[in-house]
């Protein structure tokens, strides 16, 4: 499930295997992945969504609407 502009919420446990092949591990039962990128404890979401826009990320549609 994934909220628009937001986490993407995976049923956990949750292993993701990080870009520098490290792996991120969480043994909660629902965990929150961020996708914009901006979390300071990426890949998880800090919410840092929120009421920022993104940098060097092109806008989405319901983005380009709001402005």
């Amino acid at each position: 499930m994934q909220e628009p502009g937001g986490p993407m919420l995976v049923e956990g446990p949750v292993e993701v295997v990080r870009e520098d092949g490290t792996i991120a591990r969480s043994d909660r039962p629902v965990v929150a992945l961020c996708t914009c990128r901006r979390s300071l404890i990426f890949p998880w979401c800090d919410t840092s969504h929120r009421g920022r826009k993104r940098r060097n990320v092109p806008p989405t549609a319901s983005e380009r609407r709001a402005e």
